[in-house]
């Protein structure tokens, strides 16, 4: 990849301020667009269409609004007495942003899809700058936005889910750690983490950018021949900002699942709720191995299908991404996402959804984009994109079970 002049502090410069923004917020557009008359379609295709705003606020939109409601003080459990998945599952910073629309008068459910579809534009925009800064080109920017934003799961950025949030964050924090713009990609990286646990993921990304931020100032102050005490001092101050944003990222998700830990009166309540009510824990990735085997050996079923090869071709991606050595932070945070995804137990269908922000399966059709002639990369990127944003729609309007 292209190593971009990183000498100034100012995040637009590479882009050219302003200039392609507008691009990619046009791109994402057309995907919305396209994508909402899919899901009409299809939702008008069956016996009992739920609507257009009912899809876009089904399953984790509705426990995103009970959310911004407020948290509950400890358990739930069923009539039985089986303890039951409750709204402590749920990262905070999402349900926070829909509860501060509410106080302005709008309703929890058009509060959810507006903080989602703004968070969409600023992921748009996150996406061409951080494409634009790995590979030194605008045109590498378009393409990971329009590649990002009709990936086979991109529907959810149009619901009230927190991807279109979390991407936004996640592509912004390492374009500004990749311009060394310490302050935001804290900022940025503190915001992944309250996110989504996944957050996890890209606070360590952040972490592995910050030492390498460190360590090539100190060969960068040793090149130099300073005296003594001036490269010290200069040296110290040039350590400060990355490994604070770096802590600052770091803190995030352990705050949170200690403070669900503290409210509940149990250290490990947030694993407890999660396993309970949607059968999420780490199993080394047996879960999916079988999933796969069996998916794979039997064939039964359109939709498991396709979603057993979408992991497949994911791993695969990733496998051409690393071989092109791209940069080491993005690399670090794709396959730690990609372990937390293949390696727990959960809803089979919910993998893809929860890969798309890993960002690092993108790379090759990306640099693939970029070298390819304009006319040929276009027609690439449309194809792909109408098979994704009508898959997305489908397992919304037409599937019968959660994403």
């Amino acid at each position: 990849m292209a190593e971009p002049d990183v000498r100034t502090t100012r995040l637009w410069d590479l882009a050219g301020r302003w200039r392609g923004a507008g691009i990619a917020i046009g791109i994402l557009a057309l995907t919305r667009v396209v994508q909402i008359l899919l899901l009409v379609g299809l939702d008008r295709s069956i016996e009992e269409p739920a609507g257009l705003r009912s899809n876009l606020l089904i399953w984790d939109g509705g426990w995103f609004q009970r959310v911004a409601a407020g948290y509950p003080t400890g358990y739930t459990y069923g009539p039985t007495g089986t303890l039951e998945g409750n709204e402590l599952a749920f990262f905070p910073l999402y349900p926070m942003l829909i509860r501060l629309l509410t106080t302005l008068g709008f309703s929890s459910g058009t509060a959810a899809l507006t903080v989602s579809w703004l968070a969409s534009i600023g992921a748009a925009v996150a996406l061409h700058l951080l494409g634009t800064t790995l590979f030194g080109s605008r045109k590498a920017g378009w393409a990971l936005a329009a590649i990002c934003c009709s990936a086979p799961m991109s529907v959810v950025l149009s619901m009230a889910y927190s991807e279109s949030l979390f991407l936004a964050l996640v592509a912004g924090m390492f374009a500004a750690a990749h311009r060394k713009v310490w302050w935001a990609a804290g900022v940025l990286g503190l915001g992944c983490a309250l996110t989504r646990p996944t957050g996890a993921a890209a606070a360590v990304g952040l972490a592995v950018a910050a030492i390498l931020a460190v360590r090539a100032g100190d060969k960068a102050g040793a090149r130099a021949g300073e005296e003594a005490g001036d490269a010290n001092v200069r040296a110290g101050e040039k350590k400060w900002p990355p490994l604070v944003a770096a802590a600052v990222a770091l803190a995030g998700v352990p705050a949170y699942l200690g403070w669900v830990g503290w409210r509940v009166g149990e250290p490990d309540a947030w694993f407890k709720i999660q396993t309970a009510g949607w059968g999420t824990s780490f199993d080394y990735g047996s879960s999916t191995l079988t999933f796969l085997g069996d998916t794979l050996s039997v064939g039964d079923g359109w939709v498991p299908m396709s979603v057993a090869l979408i992991l497949l071709v994911a791993a695969v991606a990733a496998g051409v991404a690393l071989a092109g050595r791209p940069w080491l932070p993005l690399a670090v945070y794709g396959l730690v996402a990609m372990v937390l995804v293949y390696g727990q137990a959960g809803y089979y269908h919910s993998k893809p959804r929860l890969l798309l922000p890993v960002l690092l399966t993108l790379l090759p059709a990306v640099a693939a984009a970029t070298k390819a002639r304009p006319r040929v990369a276009i027609l690439a990127i449309c194809a792909w994109g109408a098979f994704g944003l009508w898959y997305g729609a489908y397992l919304v309007a037409v599937w019968p079970y959660t994403i």
